[in-house]
């Protein structure tokens, strides 16, 4: 009868021969093969919301002086949104600013004090753009004299962004199919995919974006065009090659 006695070295020399044996199966395994690429998509669409901000800047040796007439304009910009029917919730009014103006003596070389600037702003969000000529015109006849354009946006915006990704990802998976169709193979499943984000266009009114300091001739309201908005978005993706 014969008897197997593992000794402790029999024992690690076995041990050592399994991983020796199993580096070698790794090692013969061929890396998996993967096709790298890009995809943009892009969506447009007709804004249809606008931001707006207006200004009002008074300078007067009296602070209370300055202060009053920044907010008399103010007074009727607000009346002015009333009467177009903008809800009160989208127009804030809450920025103010008092800057003292100086000049510099050379006689006593001492700061001497001019004045006050007193500048506020009045931001609306307008989402009836049939409304913006009329708040934009009337807005500088009730003393407006900073007037910027109006950044256009749309309600849809997420629905757009990711109309957006969902193209750029069809795009990259169609420039993958067409490589691995070039190399001879077959398209696997996507092993990585990463995106870079939908980023809008925001184009301003293309006739007028911005409005002078002294209202239009006669009672004509200017024409404000929208242009189109963009939104693009770019992605990464790896996608696995298989034998044909």
């Amino acid at each position: 009868m014969t008897t197997n006695v593992r000794t402790p070295w029999t024992a690690g020399l076995l041990a050592a021969l399994v991983l020796v044996v199993s580096g070698v199966a790794v090692a013969a395994e061929a890396p998996p093969r993967l096709v790298s690429v890009s995809g943009s998509g892009e969506v447009k669409a007709q804004p249809d919301m606008a931001s707006v901000t207006l200004g009002v800047e008074a300078r007067n040796p009296s602070l209370a002086e300055a202060r009053a007439q920044v907010n008399a304009t103010v007074d009727r910009v607000l009346a002015l949104t009333r009467d177009l029917k903008i809800d009160p919730k989208l127009v804030d009014s809450t920025r103010l600013q008092v800057q003292p103006e100086y000049r510099w003596d050379e006689k006593t070389s001492q700061q001497v004090l001019l004045g006050y600037l007193v500048s506020r702003q009045v931001d609306i969000e307008l989402r009836d753009l049939d409304r913006l000529g009329a708040l934009l015109e009337k807005a500088v006849s009730a003393g407006v004299n900073q007037v910027g354009g109006a950044r256009l946006d749309s309600s849809r915006r997420k629905e757009l962004e990711r109309e957006a990704l969902a193209r750029a990802v069809e795009d990259a998976r169609l420039n993958a199919d067409a490589l691995a169709r070039a190399a001879g193979a077959k398209l696997g499943p996507v092993q990585s995919l990463s995106a870079a984000g939908a980023m809008p266009f925001r184009p301003m009114y293309a006739e007028k974006a911005m409005v002078a300091a002294a209202p239009p001739a006669g009672d004509a309201e200017q024409t404000y065009t929208p242009s189109e908005m963009k939104f693009t978005a770019s992605v990464s993706a790896q996608y696995a090659l298989l034998e044909p």
